[in-house]
């Protein structure tokens, strides 16, 4: 790995997490595509490194944030943490069973129906 490439990556890992602690997102949306078109990854493998990198702890501190200020909602997000822990374990074999670009394709029409949701139909 050259050095460019790992300031690339400390950058990218800069721009998702201020994106994340800004917005909200991060991962699928500003790493997946990342690491697909900067580093040429398959989907599969764009998709298990995000993952790696939101299991890390470093998103902790962002939530920590919002909770020193009242804005998480404690038994919602552990009920939703439940079933992601259940919904990782099945979208994550579903994934490295699918042809990678079928996943490409779910994956962008994900995030051409969330951004029309959000342009059209936010509050």
């Amino acid at each position: 790995m050259t050095l460019w490439t790992v300031i690339g990556l400390v950058l990218l890992g800069v721009a998702a997490g201020s994106l994340s602690g800004l917005v909200g997102i991060g991962g699928g949306i500003v790493i997946v595509p990342a690491l697909m078109f900067g580093l040429g990854l398959s989907q599969q493998t764009a998709q298990g490194t995000s993952l790696m990198v939101l299991a890390m702890p470093v998103v902790g501190l962002g939530a920590w944030q919002y909770y020193r200020n009242g804005h998480v909602d404690v038994p919602t997000a552990l009920l939703i943490a439940a079933g992601f822990v259940v919904g990782g374990l099945f979208g994550g074999k579903l994934a490295n069973q699918l042809p990678a670009d079928t996943l490409r394709k779910v994956f962008a029409g994900l995030l051409i129906v969330v951004g029309v949701k959000l342009l059209f139909f936010g509050k």
